[in-house]
């Protein structure tokens, strides 16, 4: 049946049973102490109208309502209520894609109810170490040279200290000093007379005196010493081996006066980075069949009369080509996309990629002239604007109309290379704007140096940003949300996956952390978009303020988030008329465990996950005295049957003597329900035993007022991977698992890198009935598998980076009938000069696992990319 509290109610304190919350206690909801403190009104659940956009609830009379008619209160929120938009949307919204003003919030109240045997056989192994041997070399070259000559600048200052040259570096030379062209120098191209430490006692440009807090630094182009204000800049200096060093402002301004106005450059992109490509797959072909280990060549494996790869590179002259982005070590005009991860300048723009018409060549213009990119795109310029962030990240930038919003349009691509998915940030843009939003740019650059750590977005994840983004210190970080029933047309879209960054203002860090998805819906609300509107607006007031007084407080840590709300991947929570469903997926059992492992005996307490089957949701808002309130976003136009709930707690608070069997309460944007403490232990067994169970809420003397609470076990649908290819023969991998790998270790050759990715497991047989060591096996199976490929492919770098082949994938299937391996890339196998250099090492890895009686098919598909080798 249904309950309803007041600020008053005396049995507010006993709701999850007595539970406390002690902030010195063990950091886990089992030990949690904290008194319900004043709880906002709880007011019956009613139709009505909210005229503000604002979605304030100053309209919706409170009222406290008798218990006999709380059954048809509750459930008329599910009734059509709704709430008209300001301005109706363009067009239409489609049944599966939604646009602004297509969704109704309708006003709640606050408290309603609602891997294999064998070890490697001698064969795999001195194929693996014959090409590892050959890499050893190429270590000592790598460190002879150019290791030594990457540390130069920093190094420099050992070998300077010593020179019998007097410190101050102008009296030493000619009247122009450093650029003397008696000494047939310049600056910058060697490295300075470093001046000692103890003979700068103040700043050789404004004169304050070095304290513990004024630290010296030497500037890397003339070598004299400067505070951090005369030296806070940096420029590519010869000496350093085009590498960015720390200068004083003296000599950046004699740099940049003496670098000349560059023009356009040719360089040559592969085709898995260039832009405007909306497909990484061609048509589909029929696919040279598996290697069957018949094949296995007569001799051993073949080594090319050149040595290794590394020592090949170092042999070969150090000149680069004027269509090539890189080259192995110099650097210069050819060379300057690819020798920085960051190639945004402190002031202007980054350099601007353009095509000449042919395939394949592009020009790249640097310093482009903002004003008239803005004219451009002010123009309906049809294609983005592709920014070049380092040699293997692109920005692509376009104005477009989204939902009557002129909005920027910032995505990446390349992030897929280093294992993250690409993102879209859409800015709403300001009045008579004329200026990028350079600081995407950064923010982007920073994604992708976090892949190296490991460090990935997903759904609803936070990635922060730094004290000032965009113009204003509010704007604390972005939200990430995959885009589900919004509209995405017009939007020049990377390829998938990919997610949409949301801005939060640093007042909504708090939940953006502890439970993004309460955050995430009250976006939808404030902006009547269903679920959630894909745009940000800069500037904007936040959503929410001091935490308050919410049941959130018992079940997250809000001071140092050392626990949180579990979240359980595909449950749901289902409210529909006198029946709430709780649907648990079969492939979350583990998660589900862990949850109830650590939970509380007396409460149990889960998130659930946003339901794109129902067709309105709860939410929460915070009202202007700080109160929590309930209310419901559906989508316009649309009967509401089914209502998502975010989370659902269990409380075995209920007192056999009570004369209830169950009861069930809406608590903020969640479902509360109070049992015995017989009915949870029979729940959590049920649960455990991975079986349906049925609670039924109401007085024992009124069967015909009891509702259903009913627990789920259900096969879901998996959504994972949508619309992501195989770059073999284009077969699509949706509903197909994958891993992301982060390796440690890099494959380098001629200027390029690859990467292993991820893999695909396409068939992977039962694998809960294997045991841990058999899947250690398929693990290192694995790794060699994919280090064979790396090492095989190695010589051929540059090459399958110039025909365009950046992307590369390859299929391993041990099956009864067939054993063998499959490469491809853009839709079609690997010429046959790759795919036999593959054959002589890929098939004695395959032929070391060996045969076991029982052995069910497996069929997995590494990915792999080339990579510029930046610094």
């Amino acid at each position: 049946m249904l309950k309803f509290f007041s600020a008053r109610d005396d049995e507010n304190e006993s709701l999850l049973g007595g539970i406390t919350e002690d902030e010195g206690d063990n950091p886990s909801l089992q030990d949690t102490k904290h008194h319900w403190l004043n709880r906002p009104c709880l007011l019956v659940l009613k139709d009505g109208d909210v005229s503000k956009p604002g979605l304030g609830c100053g309209q919706i009379r409170a009222e406290s309502p008798s218990k006999t008619s709380s059954e048809a209160a509750v459930r008329s929120s599910l009734g059509p209520c709704e709430q008209k938009p300001s301005k109706p949307p363009a067009d239409a919204a489609s049944p599966s894609q939604l646009e602004e003003g297509s969704c109704t919030v309708t006003s709640i109240s606050t408290w309603g109810e609602s891997c294999f045997g064998e070890t490697p056989s001698p064969l795999e192994d001195s194929v693996v170490e014959e090409k590892e041997l050959e890499e050893r070399p190429e270590t000592k070259v790598r460190s002879d040279g150019g290791e030594e000559t990457s540390s130069g600048g920093e190094g420099a200052t050992g070998e300077c200290a010593a020179s019998p040259l007097d410190p101050d570096n102008d009296s030493q030379l000619s009247p122009v000093g450093i650029l003397s062209k008696d000494r047939g120098t310049v600056l910058g191209e060697i490295a300075p007379v470093w001046v000692p430490d103890a003979q700068a006692q103040v700043c050789m440009k404004c004169g304050v005196k070095f304290t513990f807090t004024k630290r010296r630094h030497h500037c890397r182009a003339c070598g004299k010493v400067f505070c951090a204000l005369c030296s806070n800049v940096k420029f590519r200096l010869t000496h350093l081996d085009g590498k960015e060093g720390r200068v004083c402002v003296c000599c950046h301004s004699t740099l940049l006066k003496r670098t000349s106005p560059r023009g356009k450059r040719r360089v040559w992109f592969a085709d898995e980075i260039l832009p405007l490509k909306q497909s990484e797959s061609a048509p589909t072909t029929p696919v040279r069949g598996f290697s069957p280990l018949m094949r296995r060549a007569l001799g051993g494996p073949s080594r090319s009369p050149g040595g290794s790869p590394q020592i090949r590179r170092a042999l070969r002259p150090h000149g680069t080509n004027i269509n090539e982005a890189c080259g192995p070590y110099g650097w210069g005009t050819t060379a300057l996309v690819s020798s920085s991860a960051n190639l945004i300048p402190l002031e202007g723009l980054p350099p601007i990629l353009t095509s000449t018409g042919v395939k394949g060549d592009y020009t790249v213009e640097e310093q482009p002239s903002e004003t008239l990119l803005i004219q451009e795109l002010e123009s309906g310029r049809p294609k983005p604007l592709v920014f070049v962030l380092n040699a293997n990240l692109l920005a692509m930038v376009k104005l477009v109309n989204y939902v009557n919003r002129k909005c920027w349009c910032v995505t990446t691509k390349g992030m897929h290379a280093v294992g993250q998915v690409e993102v879209v940030v859409l800015l709403q843009c300001l009045p008579e704007e004329k200026s990028f939003p350079k600081d995407i740019f950064s923010h982007f650059i920073q994604l992708y140096r976090d892949t190296f750590t490991g460090k990935v977005v997903k759904h609803l994840s936070l990635s922060l940003l730094g004290s000032s983004f965009l113009g204003s210190t509010e704007h604390a970080g972005f939200l990430y949300v995959r885009s589900t029933l919004q509209s995405l047309q017009g939007l020049p879209l990377p390829n998938q996956p990919y997610l949409f960054g949301l801005l939060v203002h640093r007042a909504e860090l708090t939940w953006a952390k502890a439970f993004p998805l309460r955050l995430m819906l009250r976006l939808g609300a404030e902006y009547r978009f269903y679920p959630c509107p894909l745009y940000s607006v800069r500037f904007r007031k936040p959503l929410f303020g001091e935490i308050g007084h919410t049941i959130m407080r018992l079940l997250v840590d809000f001071r140092n988030y050392r626990y949180s709300l579990p979240m359980v991947p595909g449950l749901t929570v289902d409210l529909e008329a006198q029946k709430t469903n709780i649907k648990l997926p079969t492939t979350g059992y583990n998660e589900l465990m862990k949850a109830l492992n650590k939970s509380n005996e007396h409460v149990l307490a889960i998130g659930a996950c946003f339901n794109e089957t129902a067709d309105s949701h709860l939410i929460c808002v915070q009202a202007e005295d700080g109160q929590y309130q309930t209310q419901a976003i559906s989508i316009h136009n649309q009967p509401r049957k089914v209502t998502g709930s975010c989370f659902f707690i269990f409380s075995s608070a209920l007192k056999a003597s009570a004369g209830y069997l169950a009861k069930s309460s809406i608590v903020e944007d969640g479902l509360m329900v109070q049992i015995t403490v017989e009915t949870m232990a029979e729940l959590r067994r049920a649960m455990r035993e991975m079986k349906d169970y049925t609670v039924t809420c109401g007085r024992l003397d009124q069967s015909e007022s009891q509702e259903l609470v009913c627990v789920q076990w259900v096969e879901e649908k998996c959504t994972v991977n949508k619309g992501v290819i195989s770059p073999i023969d284009g077969k699509s991998m949706e509903s197909i698992s994958s891993i992301k790998m982060f390796q440690k270790s890099e494959y380098k050759e001629n200027g390029k890198i690859i990467r292993w990715t991820e893999v695909f497991f396409l068939q992977r047989g039962d694998l809960p009935k294997r045991g841990a060591s058999e899947s250690a096996e398929h693990d290192r199976l694995t790794e060699r598998i994919a280090r064979a490929f790396c090492l095989a492919l190695c010589p051929h770098l540059k090459l399958l980076k110039e025909d365009g082949m950046a992307k590369l994938g390859l299929r391993v299937a041990f099956e009864s009938q067939e054993v063998g391996f499959v490469a491809g890339s853009n839709g079609l196998p690997l010429p046959a000069r790759y795919l036999n250099a593959l054959d002589s090492v890929l098939i004695p890895v395959i032929h070391s696992r060996g045969r076991k009686r029982g052995d069910e098919p497996f069929v997995m598909e590494l990915i792999f990319y080339i990579l510029e080798n930046i610094t």
